[in-house]
C-alpha cells in the first residue's frame, strides 16, 4: 500500500493537529517511586518522585502515617520526619543520619543498621523497636543513661 502525495496534503491539518496536542499533553508519571508494606506488599502510597525522601516528604504533607512502610535502605538523611507514624515500619539500613525525628512513632520499628547518627529522636517513642546491629562512636554521658533508657521503654526503678 503506497500513500499518495494528495492524500498526505489533504490530512496535513489533522497530522499537524494531532502532533501538537500530543506535544502539550503532559502526561504524568503514575509512579517515580512505591512506598509498600513491608508484611503483605500492598501499596501504601504510590509517588512520582524519585528519591525516598521526596516521596516520604510528599507522603507526610498528605498524612503522617507510614505504618508499616518498607523504607530498607532508603537514604532519608536530614528528612523532616517530625511526628510520622512509623509504627512497624521497616527501616533497617536506612540512613537517616541527621533525621528530624521527634515526636516520631517509631514503636515496633525494624531499625536494625539504621545509620542514626546525629538524628533528633526527642520525644520520639520507641518501645519495642530493634536496635541490634551497627554499633556506634558516639559517647553517652552516665547523666543522659536515664533519658536514653526511657526513650527506649524502659522504666527505672530504684
Amino acid at each position: 500500500m503506497s500513500i499518495k502525495k494528495e492524500d498526505v496534503l489533504a490530512n496535513l491539518e489533522e497530522v499537524k493537529k494531532y502532533i501538537l496536542e500530543a506535544e502539550t499533553k503532559k502526561e504524568e508519571n503514575v509512579v517515580g517511586l512505591t512506598i509498600k508494606n513491608h508484611f503483605t506488599g500492598s501499596i501504601i502510597f504510590q509517588s512520582t518522585k524519585t528519591t525516598f525522601k521526596e516521596a516520604v516528604k510528599e507522603r507526610l504533607e498528605s498524612s503522617a502515617d507510614l505504618r508499616k512502610a518498607d523504607l530498607s535502605g532508603a537514604y532519608l538523611r536530614n528528612a523532616d520526619l517530625r511526628n510520622a507514624y512509623l509504627r512497624d515500619a521497616d527501616l533497617r539500613n536506612a540512613d537517616l543520619r541527621d533525621a528530624d525525628l521527634r515526636n516520631a512513632d517509631l514503636r515496633d520499628a525494624d531499625l536494625r543498621n539504621a545509620d542514626l547518627r546525629d538524628a533528633d529522636l526527642r520525644d520520639a517513642e520507641l518501645n519495642c523497636a530493634k536496635f541490634y546491629g551497627k554499633g556506634g562512636t558516639k559517647q553517652l554521658k552516665r547523666s543522659q543513661l536515664p533519658s536514653f533508657l526511657e526513650a527506649l521503654g524502659f522504666v527505672i526503678v530504684d
